[in-house]
């Protein structure tokens, strides 16, 4: 039979932890709050890319942060970026020659310089002073000789395994090669323009019997030229180490692929 109201009732506690409480307003505001910086966000984010489509894209008409924007638009020119400059048609002993008479033609002779001075014919005498008389000036030829005449001995010749005269050993092949990564203008003269030029070079023998394997070497070259009338011409150069970057991690090819690559990829005329 049912309980009456005036029989006593037997009531059961539970723990706290098993209590129900009844849903009440209070729980449902983390949740509206939740939703609220939810929206919030993706408002911000679809404003943020409308904005930016609608902004003209660096390249094609629109404003760029790097350094090809016109003197005087808040940056300076990238002062290593391709210039336009055709290289130079002439040559003298296989070296470009006829550079003009501008900033851009100073370093275009310097590039072309470094790579000259850092061939396989420097370790001649014959062909090193051939190549002095078409890249230096005649007022500092006598100078620059005897001063690279003493650079190249025989017992330099000898750490890279040549002979006296800088012939490679019989069935040897010697490769001395530079390549101009960039360069600065230091300073702009008739009388003395300065010109660095970052370079990497490749020195050593190849062949299967070689014992100086072909390596390279980062170095950068200053030298400094005078204007003689129609040409840039060397009259003095200096020589530091480096800046050189971090070796990559990769495998080191072969003699006989390094001996391939030097015969099959020709080098360059450099211009700014």
């Amino acid at each position: 039979m049912p309980l009456s109201d005036d029989q006593p009732h037997t009531r059961t506690r539970l723990p706290v932890a098993e209590q129900t409480t009844p849903a009440t307003g209070r729980q449902a505001r983390p949740l509206r709050t939740l939703l609220t910086v939810l929206g919030i966000v993706t408002l911000l984010v679809v404003a943020v890319a409308v904005a930016n489509r609608d902004k003209p894209a660096a390249g094609r008409g629109g404003t760029s942060t790097s350094g090809d924007r016109a003197p005087g638009a808040g940056a300076s020119p990238d002062r290593t970026a391709a210039s336009g400059q055709q290289p130079v048609a002439t040559t003298s002993n296989g070296i470009g020659t006829g550079y003009p008479h501008t900033d851009q033609g100073a370093q275009s002779a310097a590039a072309n310089y470094a790579v000259a001075l850092g061939s396989a014919d420097m370790f001649r005498t014959d062909s090193r002073r051939t190549v002095l008389a078409t890249v230096a000036d005649p007022t500092a030829l006598p100078a620059l000789q005897a001063r690279l005449d003493q650079a190249f001995t025989p017992e330099t010749n000898a750490r890279y395994g040549l002979d006296a005269q800088g012939k490679a050993p019989r069935n040897l092949t010697f490769i001395s090669r530079t390549v101009p990564i960039g360069t600065n203008l230091v300073n702009y003269s008739d009388t003395g323009t300065a010109v660095e030029v970052w370079c990497n070079s490749l020195v050593g023998l190849t062949g299967k019997t070689s014992e100086i394997p072909v390596s390279e070497n980062w170095y950068t070259l200053g030298i400094t030229m005078r204007w003689t009338g129609s040409d840039w011409k060397i009259i003095d150069y200096s020589r530091k180490a480096g800046p050189a970057p971090l070796p990559a991690d990769q495998k080191a090819a072969t003699s006989e692929e390094i001996t391939g690559a030097v015969q099959q990829f020709g080098g360059f005329r450099y211009a700014r």
